[in-house]
């Protein structure tokens, strides 16, 4: 009885364990199998599909701002995927204060230039959420405080960023994040 239970199967010349040629019951298992993974994925797919954005949250994945009523030295806040993001329009003055700081002197060492847009870096784009605890800094309208380098400032904790949105001061890890952007035309930009 021992040798009839052998653990290992016979095969044929066609690897087939009885080693005779395919059955029609195997090419009816094959059959079977293949149907059941189509059933599968018919029944899988609408239930993944359905976690894709819908049509209207696609449409507020980007944002279109004009960017000509923003006069030098001020900024807009524009909602963009619920998030505030701040568009500045900076002074030559601010401009070359963001260029002229050593990264060394930075948190979170970045340069200026890799913060803007090549030909357009008197506009700065960032996600107006400190990085701290995720508040909302001030700095945007004219008579917020700005902190100690002409930035934003972060009431909450005391957080402070440069006019490029880099942290110099506070307990915030990181600059102030620069979405997705690109100019349309000199006058409009595309957030997303």
């Amino acid at each position: 009885m021992a040798d009839s239970m052998s653990a290992t199967p016979m095969t044929g010349t066609h690897g087939h364990p009885s080693g005779g040629e395919v059955t029609k019951r195997d090419f009816l298992k094959l059959v079977a199998g293949a149907g059941a993974a189509v059933g599968v994925g018919a029944i899988v797919w609408p239930l993944v599909d359905s976690m894709n954005p819908a049509a209207d949250v696609l449409a507020l994945s980007s944002t279109e701002v004009t960017l000509t009523p923003i006069e030098a030295g001020q900024a807009i806040t524009v909602v963009w995927r619920g998030k505030p993001v701040f568009v500045r329009h900076r002074t030559p003055k601010e401009i070359k204060e963001a260029e002229d700081v050593k990264l060394s002197a930075l948190i979170d060492p970045q340069a200026d230039s890799a913060r803007v847009k090549a030909g357009h870096d008197q506009w700065l784009v960032v996600i107006g959420i400190c990085t701290h605890l995720g508040c909302v800094p001030l700095g945007n309208a004219p008579s917020d405080p700005r902190g100690e380098w002409g930035g934003w400032f972060c009431p909450c904790h005391g957080s402070q960023y440069d006019t490029s949105g880099r942290v110099r001061h506070g307990p915030a890890p990181l600059n102030l994040a620069v979405p997705p952007y690109a100019f349309e035309t000199d006058t409009k930009i595309k957030i997303g």
